[in-house]
């Protein structure tokens, strides 16, 4: 597969464009490392034991025919993105929602809870709580992406979140998960601060996504002091087999 020119970028947290399809650009800049592309290099994705989205400068003819090629007959992609134009035929959409992007503003240090850093040794946990608890799509090769911290209980994993996507200048706090046992006792609150410190001690500024309808998702991350930048795209879409 050939991969594009990754080129420079005096991109930073003040360049808020980037946001508007970060996937893309964390595919050909920050996690260039966990990419696959197309023959043509017009549409990338992570790894598949990594993250299901992908990557496309615009979603017109060129872009779709590119993940076409890698996804193959009967396969699938997630697109995530400021817009997403209809796929043509043979692609058929499976869903479609629009979430929210927040930008983070002063934020204070997490708080002492016990807070420890995650690795590869914990990966069968940290699958199984994300499993548990739905935060979006957690696999054996996700925790690459970027930092992931937890909270154990009794020796049990009940809490994580860590990074997602990385842009220049900027780091996605997901897998913001808490087990039904720990809920209401502010380890979701304590594990978003302690993903956001690590990108923002990095020199990078943290941001996130919620999704519709997750009202106390929304109403945490206001009061931690994150702020509502725009509505993205989230598309899901499966390549007919029309052999």
């Amino acid at each position: 597969m050939s991969e594009p020119d990754q080129g420079s970028s005096a991109s930073g947290p003040d360049d808020l464009s980037v946001l508007d399809n970060m996937a893309w650009h964390a595919l050909r800049g920050p996690q260039a490392d966990l990419a696959e592309w197309s023959p043509d290099g017009r549409a990338g994705r992570y790894r598949r034991k990594v993250s299901p989205i992908c990557g496309v400068p615009t979603t017109g003819a060129d872009d779709w025919a590119g993940l076409a090629a890698l996804a193959g007959p009967g396969g699938y992609v997630s697109l995530f993105r400021d817009e997403i134009n209809p796929a043509p035929a043979p692609w058929k959409e499976l869903f479609r929602e629009e979430i929210t992007q927040y930008v983070a503003g002063g934020l204070v240090d997490p708080p002492d809870i016990g807070i420890t850093e995650l690795g590869p040794d914990d990966v069968e946990e940290m699958v199984s709580l994300a499993k548990l608890t739905e935060p979006g799509p957690f696999s054996t090769q996700t925790h690459r992406t970027g930092r992931y911290f937890g909270v154990r209980r009794q020796g049990r994993l009940i809490a994580m979140a860590g990074e997602r996507m990385r842009v220049a200048g900027w780091g996605e706090v997901s897998a913001v998960c808490v087990h039904p046992d720990g809920q209401r006792q502010g380890l979701g609150e304590a594990l978003t601060l302690a993903a956001a410190k690590a990108i923002t001690d990095r020199g990078d500024r943290a941001m996130l996504h919620v999704r519709g309808g997750n009202d106390p998702a929304h109403r945490l991350y206001l009061r931690l002091g994150f702020e509502v930048r725009r509505p993205i795209a989230v598309g899901v879409y499966r390549l007919i087999d029309e052999r």
